[in-house]
């Protein structure tokens, strides 16, 4: 017997007037048995866990016997929500997203999360407040905004019917990727402009022997447009910032190039270092000689280069790492050929509906999502699913949007258009798993909030202290500048964006979808692994998994054709099962023959005259229809006789095939493993998970699928209640559990699992429960994505700890002395494109190898019901079991 759950109970405490009162109320609350209570004066509530049994008017009677007031809050107001994307611009680091973050959290009922990497804030608010006045806001911060276009409204139409104006929307776009494109020339151009400038200056500086008479003149008007222009960018976002009461990455890269370039010009002008022949030596570490003060062009030229530099690196970076999101957005076509009474026209691909014919010809894209109507090819789909192998459609195959025409001309029934499609379904949980963050992350931003002015602080400090100890002014100054100029928030920033892009793209690419960072997260964690079995480890459609045959008898393929021709006239499911596997076997372009006398007999099966042949398909303990021949009947030949007990033994139908009254084979009908299915349960437990299987069949056919997967832990006969009951024991006895299911009966399951995994081809609320959806109908990529999210988490501690290392190190080496503020710029800037490039490793990321591992035996049956190999059985009798090419 399970202990029921805590409960959470909120009271509104009166009364209270200090934290006395509060620790009373507490310290009274705790005296009952499984209470915790944490009481908060200013709010002057209550937060109690508190077991199921105890009731609220207990509570509160407890509250008053202590000499205070006690009563439930009031329930809020339902308020509705919407969701806004907004595309920030300006910012250049984590403060910055700190920064935005904070300032849209002050208006009421509104949270944001900004991610650097995509540039993007994703924001819930209430409807009373409005786009316009988050837009405002952003730009009160110093920021820019506005809205990103959603495709939503695609293929719909309005109330008054009009068409929705996916033009606009479309030429916004266009201008925006215009407005990016020139932003990327401008950036570009000022970078070619400063090396041009800048590495005379750094070159001469850096090496004695090429400094001639007046060298530094020709040093100093080089580097002076590049301590103006070049850094251009850095003062006016320092300057904007701090009109905002506002230090970022940009405020520390300008008073870096100011306070160098000032120093020189100061050195030049006014020190002595402009007199004709002075030389400087140069030096890693900073210092003075002799009574003529250096000048530091070299760093005033080089920190706004290497951070240009940096910055064209790094965005170059973060553009591959959203590739695959832009794949994802380029399949979705433009137009489409429409059939009108049997004429053809092309439109735009928003113009399309549901219901509307459209023709797919080789090489084209299916626009949309829908049904084949006419024609027959193979679809390559890897793009979408990311398997690889083409698929093979006909009249009432479904199709998806995007998917390749390898063949055939198609027509296709339109089933879902604009945001109802799967790609759009796709692409959008790609875009908010990419909107999120880590935890590591949200830790990562509250550093960077205060990151820039302890630096700052440290910066100021640290001059004092080589002033007041009586160093060379020029030695503090340059000191200073090193702090100022290594201190890197961006890199905190970047760590954990860069490494979602670039994984959650790769796992787009692998038919693996996850919602968010925190998905990821549970997917790393989980421990406990439950399977639902029909539609997930198997098909979900009954089948032929077995024909065994009678030793000198009709061949297989003679008595295939024999049952799947009298069967055609039942609707069975063993019927239809029947006639779907004979006409697999059959040669191409010939078709079943006719039935004459087509019998069917409720409960027992049918019976019919084919080719001259009287056949019957029946239980194989039905009474034979004709009593002259019940002789004949009496007992099956051994082998059918086996194959009878085999197939009940492990849950399957079992049929006896009769032609002219003798007994010719048995077929024995269930579900079918999926392609893969013990492969991927093997890679699980090498993972070092526990795999539980839970389904609502019977405990033999459970029993059955679960030997010949090698899961150990069987739950049959589970309604849906019972799956989640299963899954809330794990949990309370201190499993992580993940549950994979595709069923309206698994939703419950997955709702209360700590991660929830939905079959791409499951139910909408399957798949709306779930936290990870594979698109790709192939167990193997479970065990992909577990290995991902480990991958990528690993990813993300890897960027922290160096993004925290390296400020860790760098900061007190430059605040001693140790760095030259050039190589401090290089070190800052290489950071940032470290961080980055390790995150696009994931985008070759490659799934481990799907074979068995040697020394692991594989089991000797190959089909899901269990029993004899089929190397044991007859020569004419073949396993048809989908799953038995899995082994072979």
């Amino acid at each position: 017997m399970t202990t029921p759950a805590p409960v959470t109970t909120e009271l509104t405490i009166g009364g209270m007037t200090c934290a006395a009162c509060v620790g009373r109320v507490e310290k009274r609350l705790g005296r009952l048995e499984g209470v915790t209570a944490t009481v908060n004066l200013a709010t002057e509530r209550a937060h109690i866990t508190h077991p199921a049994t105890l009731s609220t008017a207990e509570l509160i009677a407890t509250v008053e016997r202590a000499g205070y007031t006690a009563e439930p809050p009031p329930p809020p107001r339902p308020v509705a929500t919407h969701t806004t994307e907004l595309t920030i611009g300006g910012m250049t680091c984590a403060a910055c997203v700190g920064r935005v973050e904070k300032r849209l959290g002050r208006l009421e009922g509104v949270t944001a999360t900004v991610n650097l990497a995509t540039e993007r804030a994703h924001i819930t608010h209430p409807a009373s407040v409005s786009v316009a006045e988050l837009t405002a806001t952003v730009e009160k911060a110093g920021y820019t905004a506005e809205p990103v276009p959603t495709s939503a409204g695609r293929g719909a139409t309005g109330d008054d019917g009009a068409e929705p104006d996916a033009d606009g929307a479309q030429d916004q776009q266009d201008q925006r990727e215009k407005k990016k494109a020139a932003i990327a020339r401008e950036e570009r151009d000022r970078l070619l402009i400063t090396a041009l400038l800048s590495i005379p200056v750094l070159v001469i500086s850096m090496v004695p022997a090429l400094q001639f008479r007046n060298w530094q003149w020709v040093c100093f008007v080089l580097s002076t447009p590049v301590a103006a222009w070049g850094s251009w960018p850095f003062h006016a976002r320092a300057a904007r910032g701090l009109r905002h009461g506002a230090a970022t990455m940009d405020t520390l890269v300008s008073l870096g190039v100011i306070a160098a370039f000032s120093w020189s010009t100061y050195a030049l002008f006014f020190g002595g270092a402009g007199e004709p022949g002075m030389e400087m030596p140069f030096t890693l570490l900073p210092s003075a000689s002799g009574d003529t003060p250096h000048v530091y062009l070299e760093a005033a030229v080089a920190v706004p280069l290497f951070v240009l530099t940096g910055r064209w690196l790094e965005a170059r970076a973060r553009h591959g790492t959203g590739s695959a999101l832009r794949a994802l957005a380029n399949l979705a076509a433009k137009d489409v050929v429409i059939r009108v009474d049997g004429a053809e026209r092309r439109i735009p691909i928003e113009q399309l509906r549901v219901g509307d014919l459209f023709v797919v010809r080789p090489g084209e894209r299916v626009a949309t999502d829908g049904v084949v109507t006419e024609g027959g090819s193979a679809l390559d789909m890897s793009l979408v699913t990311g398997e690889s192998a083409p698929v093979e459609v006909s009249p009432g195959s479904a199709v998806v949007g995007g998917a390749v025409n390898s063949g055939g001309l198609l027509e296709v029934r339109a089933e879902a258009v604009g945001a109802d499609t799967q790609l759009a379904r796709i692409t959008r949980l790609v875009e908010d798993a990419q909107a999120g963050k880590a935890k590591a992350q949200r830790l990562a931003d509250a550093v960077a909030g205060i990151f820039v002015p302890v630096v700052l602080a440290i910066a100021v400090t640290v001059l004092g202290f080589w002033l007041g100890a009586g160093a060379d002014p020029q030695a503090a100054v340059t000191v200073a500048v090193a702090v100022l100029v290594v201190a890197c928030p961006c890199a905190l920033g970047l760590a954990t964006p860069t490494a979602l892009l670039a994984a959650t793209g790769r796992g787009a690419q692998l038919g693996i979808l996850v919602k968010g960072p925190q998905a990821l997260e549970g997917l790393r964690r989980v421990d406990t692994v439950v399977l639902d079995k029909t539609g997930t480890l198997t098909i979900g459609e009954m089948g032929v998994t077995q024909v065994t045959c009678r030793t000198e008898g009709l061949d297989e393929a003679t008595v295939v054709r024999l049952a799947g021709a009298v069967e055609q006239g039942s609707e069975h499911p063993v019927g239809r099962a029947v006639v779907s596997h004979a006409r697999r076997g059959a040669a191409e372009g010939d078709g079943l023959p006719a039935v004459i006398g087509f019998a069917a007999t409720a409960g027992h099966g049918v019976s019919g005259r084919v080719d001259g042949h009287q056949v019957t398909v029946s239980r194989p303990d039905a009474e034979p229809a004709d009593d002259a021949t019940q002789g004949d009947q009496a007992a099956l030949p051994a082998e059918l006789a086996d194959a009878v007990r085999e197939a009940e033994s492990t849950g399957h139908t079992a049929v006896l095939v009769r032609v002219n009254g003798a007994p010719e084979a048995v077929l024995a009908l269930g579900d079918s493993l999926r392609p893969g299915a013990f492969r991927a349960v093997d890679h699980l437990r090498r993972l070092g998970l526990r795999t539980v299987l839970a389904t609502g069949d019977s405990e033999a056919t459970a029993r059955a699928v679960a030997e010949r997967l090698g899961i150990t832990e069987v739950h049959a006969r589970a309604t849906p209640e019972g799956k989640a009951e299963l899954v809330r024991s794990l949990r309370e006895h201190g499993h992580r559990v993940a549950v994979i299911g595709d069923g309206v009966n698994d939703a419950a399951a997955l709702a209360n699992a700590d991660l929830g995994i939905a079959m791409g081809g499951g139910t909408d609320a399957a798949i709306g429960a779930a936290d990870v959806t594979l698109v790709r109908e192939d167990m193997g990529a479970l065990p992909d994505a577990v290995r991902l999210a480990r991958r990528t988490l690993g990813m993300v501690r890897s960027n922290l700890a160096w993004a925290f290392g390296y400020n860790a190190v760098t900061l007190p080496l430059a605040a001693v002395g140790w760095l030259n503020p050039m190589v401090a710029a290089a070190a800052m800037s290489a950071s940032s494109v470290i961080v980055v490039g390790n995150s696009l490793r994931l985008r070759g990321w490659q799934p481990t190898s799907s074979t068995g591992a040697p020394g692991r035996p594989r089991p000797s049956n190959p089909r899901p019901g269990g029993g004899r190999p089929a190397g044991n059985r007859p020569s004419r009798s073949r396993a048809r079991a989908t799953a038995a090419s899995e082994q072979s």
